[in-house]
């Protein structure tokens, strides 16, 4: 199962992952920032009798993980996140303060994801691709097993990531994305960090990432 939550003022999606044979679930960059939006996301692991195991973060830009804090808090989850991500976590309550986000949480990133580690959730494997750029620690999960990649800020439907904040590099994600996305089959879902979800092949064809 794959629910998708678009939440915040940018418009950041939030991926709820669950093992259909286990009904063990993650969450995935949980943007969610008003109450409302946090307690959306929990009533539907609830309701639907999930146990939410882990929450996993391709990147910590503040829109990415204004609900950590909350999950956490909650089910009692660890955070997964590249280590060489710290530095952008670090600076998420400087950043809320630029952006005018009153009350966000800090929290800690408890466990490290690593360049091809297998993540596992039941019977549900995630390939584990480090894709910087974007971010210095930025991470996308790949489902080969269902044929979609959780992609968070490097690939969009006709666009890339941006590359003008703060410890970005444009070539590291034009890099990325040649050498981690399209070396994948072309009908390969990507599911973006923002906005509708696109494939492998149709983002070959745009022929803009340069």
């Amino acid at each position: 199962m794959l629910n998708v939550f678009t939440v915040n003022a940018f418009q950041e999606n939030t991926y709820l992952i669950a093992d259909d044979a286990t009904n063990d679930a993650v969450v995935i960059d949980p943007g969610a920032y008003s109450q409302a939006e946090k307690e959306t996301l929990a009533a539907d692991i609830d309701s639907r009798g999930l146990t939410l195991r882990h929450v996993l973060l391709t990147h910590a830009h503040l829109d990415h993980v204004f609900g950590c804090a909350f999950l956490k808090r909650r089910y009692g989850v660890d955070v997964w996140m590249h280590p060489l991500d710290q530095v952008i976590l670090a600076d998420a309550p400087n950043r809320a303060a630029v952006y005018g986000f009153g009350g966000y949480e800090p929290f800690e990133a408890t466990n490290e994801l690593v360049e091809g580690q297998l993540f596992t959730l039941g019977e549900t494997t995630f390939d584990v691709r480090f894709v910087p750029g974007h971010a210095p620690g930025h991470v996308a999960f790949v489902n080969h097993a269902e044929r979609y990649v959780i992609g968070g800020d490097v690939l969009f439907r006709g666009g890339v990531g941006r590359t003008d904040f703060p410890y970005c590099d444009h070539n590291s994600l034009i890099t990325s994305i040649k050498t981690q996305f399209f070396t994948l089959p072309d009908d390969y879902t990507v599911w973006p960090g923002h906005g509708p979800k696109t494939a492998i092949g149709a983002e070959k064809r745009v022929k803009s990432y340069e």
